[in-house]
């Protein structure tokens, strides 16, 4: 049936039971998984008049994120070593976490994105966003939310 599963994840509790869904669902079709952490670009901060403020260095920044990046794909690495799934981890750098997500969706021919969503209403929702509706409004590939 699925062939190819992408699962974006943050490290988050949430996200790893999408990770674990995907694992089940891999188990069950014989489908590859793929674990995509999506970075954000490092950030320039304008001031005031105009003046730009960049509280740590572009190399700070990468490092950070790099450490980041790690941590998520040891958690990403433990989580299919106990569902007895081998996953590919990626790490893609991008201003919209959910352009990332459909661009690797797209590349690696993915047929179904499995992840998570935290269920916010009103306000909060609006305000800040869900870069899973994002990617249900914006792909073509199915998407399987968990919660």
């Amino acid at each position: 049936m699925f062939k190819h599963i992408l699962v974006p994840t943050d490290g988050s509790k949430l996200s790893l039971k999408a990770l674990d869904l995907a694992a089940s669902l891999a188990s069950a079709t014989g489908a590859q998984v793929s674990a995509l952490h999506v970075a954000p670009s490092f950030p320039t901060m304008v001031g005031g008049d105009g003046y730009m403020v960049t509280p740590i260095t572009p190399k700070e920044w990468d490092i950070s994120i790099d450490k980041l990046s790690t941590r998520i794909s040891d958690l990403v690495e433990k989580r299919a070593k106990a569902n007895s799934v081998k996953v590919q981890f990626l790490s893609v750098t991008v201003d919209e976490p959910y352009v990332g997500i459909i661009d690797v969706a797209k590349r690696k021919k993915c047929d179904l994105i499995v992840m998570a969503s935290h269920g916010r209403k009103g306000i909060s929702a609006l305000l800040l966003g869900s870069e899973t509706t994002k990617v249900l409004t914006h792909c073509k590939v199915p998407v399987l939310v968990c919660r």
